[in-house]
This record gives C-alpha cells, sequence and structure tokens, in this order.
C-alpha cells in the first residue's frame, strides 16, 4: 500500500465527507472539562498532561497548535495559563483507519473498471468513509465488498483504495484504486493537483462575470469546529484555489461549473458562498432559505418545492481526470447531473422562461 504519510497528505487537501462531523478529519468533541472556581494559573499542556489518558506533552502541545482544543470556544497557543471557571473542550482526531472496515453489499454504480482502477459514480447521502457514527453503508464498505468478490489482494481494508473523497451530499465520481502501487501513483497525483475535476453547481444569486476564480485561504472556523470558513487576509489555513464559469443563468440562481485547482475540505461551498452566492439547498452554509427572490408568497411556493425535491446541496462532481497508473495514459470520465438536479433546474428554466422581460424588471426593483 502507499506511504501513510502521502495518502493521509492528500486526504488533508482533499474534500472530505459533507458533514464535517462525519469523518474524522472532522473533529468531534471528545472531553469537555470546566475549570474550578480556585484552579490556579498552569500553562494548559501541563494541565491536560493530568487529565487526557494516555497524553505525553508534546501530543497536547501538537493537538493545541492543530485546533483540536480550544478555551471559551477560541483558540489558543501551549504557553496559554487556565483560568477558573475556564471551559475547555477537546476534539477527537484519531482517524477513521483505526476502525475496522466491515466489507458491505450496497447497490454502488460503478461507471468503470479494470485491472487498475474503479470509478463509481456515488449517490446523495451516502458517506465515502466510515466515521463516527456511519461505519457501515459507506462508499468504502461496498467497494471492500466488491473487492473481496474479485479476490483482489486487499490487505489493508482500512484504506480500500480511497484516494480522495466527496460530501456525503454531494454526487458524482471517485476513484479507487486497486493495488498498492496504484494507490501511490494516484495519491501523488492528487497532491500535486494535477488531477482534472469539474463540478456543476446551482447558486444563489446572478453571478456577476461569465467567469472567474476564487483564492481564498480555507480552515476550520475558528469558533464553531464542525464548519469551514474562509480566511482573506492569509493569516490562516491552507490555499485553496476555484476556477468557475457561468452555464446558465436563471435571474435569482446560476447554474455554474467549477473547477477545483486544490481540493480543501467545502472549498466549492465555502469559497461561493465568500463571493456571495451560496450552494442552493446548502443547509451548513446559509443556502438553504431565499438568499435572491422576490416577496410573493407563489416565489415562496415555488422554492419550498424545489426543496423538497432537491433536499441537499446543488454540487455534482461531474468529470474526473488523471494519468492512469496502470497505462500511463490521460484518462477522463463523465456523469450525468443526477435527477434531483435535473428536475429543479427544469423547474427554474420553468419559471423564469414564463416570467416577460417587464415583470422580470419590475420584480427585480422591488
Amino acid at each position: 500500500m502507499a506511504n501513510e504519510n502521502d495518502i493521509e497528505d492528500v486526504w488533508d487537501d482533499e474534500e472530505p465527507e459533507e458533514e464535517v462531523n462525519e469523518v474524522t478529519d472532522a473533529p468531534v468533541e471528545r472531553l469537555r472539562i470546566i475549570a474550578s472556581k480556585q484552579q490556579p494559573a498552569l500553562r494548559i499542556d501541563k494541565y491536560l498532561m493530568h487529565r487526557l489518558e494516555g497524553a505525553t506533552r508534546n501530543k497536547v502541545q501538537q493537538a493545541i497548535e492543530e485546533g483540536h482544543i480550544i478555551v471559551n470556544n477560541e483558540v489558543v497557543k501551549p504557553n496559554y495559563r487556565v483560568r477558573p471557571n475556564d471551559t475547555i473542550i477537546v476534539f477527537e482526531t484519531r482517524r477513521p483507519e483505526s476502525q475496522e472496515i466491515i466489507p458491505q453489499e450496497l447497490p454502488l454504480a460503478v461507471a468503470y473498471e479494470d485491472d487498475s482502477i474503479m470509478i463509481v459514480n456515488k449517490a446523495a447521502g451516502m458517506v465515502v468513509h466510515p466515521g463516527c457514527g456511519n461505519y457501515l453503508g459507506t462508499l468504502v464498505n461496498g467497494i471492500a465488498w466488491l473487492l473481496k468478490q474479485e479476490e483482489v489482494n486487499t490487505e489493508d481494508l482500512q484504506r480500500v483504495g480511497l484516494v480522495h473523497r466527496i460530501d456525503k451530499d454531494t454526487t458524482g465520481l471517485v476513484v479507487i484504486a486497486k493495488t498498492g502501487k496504484c494507490m501511490t501513483d494516484l495519491a501523488a497525483q492528487f497532491k500535486k493537483h494535477t488531477v482534472y475535476r469539474r463540478y456543476m453547481a446551482l447558486v444563489w444569486g446572478d453571478v456577476a462575470e461569465d467567469e472567474g476564480t476564487v483564492r481564498v485561504n480555507i480552515a476550520r472556523n475558528l469558533r464553531y469546529r464542525k464548519i469551514m470558513d474562509t480566511f482573506p487576509d492569509g493569516d490562516h489555513g491552507k490555499d485553496a484555489i476555484t476556477h468557475y464559469k457561468v452555464l446558465e443563468r436563471f435571474n435569482y440562481v446560476t447554474l455554474v461549473e467549477l473547477r477545483l485547482e486544490t481540493g480543501r475540505t467545502h472549498q466549492i461551498r465555502v469559497h461561493m458562498k465568500y463571493i456571495g452566492h451560496p450552494l442552493f439547498g446548502d443547509a451548513t452554509y446559509g443556502g438553504d432559505r431565499i438568499v435572491k427572490g422576490t416577496v410573493f408568497n407563489k416565489y415562496k411556493q415555488f422554492i419550498d418545492n424545489c426543496f423538497n425535491i432537491l433536499t441537499r446541496q446543488a454540487l455534482h462532481a461531474k468529470e474526473l481526470g488523471f494519468t492512469h497508473p496502470g497505462t500511463g495514459e490521460w484518462v477522463q470520465f463523465n456523469s450525468e447531473l443526477p435527477d434531483d438536479m435535473q428536475q429543479v433546474l427544469e423547474k427554474w428554466r420553468a419559471y423564469t422562461g414564463g416570467m416577460t422581460s417587464q415583470l422580470r424588471q419590475r420584480l427585480d426593483n422591488r
């Protein structure tokens, strides 16, 4: 199998599971401590060494520096001194690889397969990798079952060839390596950002420019650790680059294609929110309410109908291209938009197509 450090670097860069707490890339709260009223000033690393089982000072300092320990909802440094009544939260940082992977027969849509790779068109609602509260029913469980049937030598089913991820409620293409050599090769391509990834999304608002690039650092929100945030000053987080292009306009929403140059957690969702165009239906980043439109009840009912059809963020991983690790040739795969996105797009085409230009102008001026 691939070198562990290579895989972890790639996974940190790639989009993990869509609610952040569904994979252990996304910390979940492990312990909450409230310091006593008589607590003397004491460095937090020393304080926690005696309260966390198996903790060493180096491990505690590393967890603090990675933002997995916060005090009073703020990130602190290892030399922070605990004060009376401080609320300290320790987040779990173990990865899902520490959990046993159970092969499970699941209805996976395999778009392509050969001796080296498998391409799966992931459905909405399927978690990619087992994690806290999701040990069965994930894409990895299904892949492990398929590889077991093929008698593929999977010495480490914790990996099962998974090089990258997409969100739970994002649909589309995922590549799986079937050998350790292919795993290493694909991991290197993702790390070098040479893999081609094109997404399609429906976003709120009329995107002003036909094409553009968003380049803003992304990291976990400093207060709410289960969501991501942008850091325009570049003082925190990792560099993130998303290219977008308008495909179709519906006055109040826009269909765009997005190409990832990097692949940070929630990158598309956070970048589009940053430029004022959250994804339609994205409950985590404010897209599950009316962001742009009119006050008319008919419009509100129309939006509710759309939300009832598309019960997730409108995001689909449509194309995936890379150098085939077995043949050395460039390969590219394409997938159709899922039915829920297609239905909502047709509703928007009918809705905006039925409005006269005069009425549209009057509504826009309200």
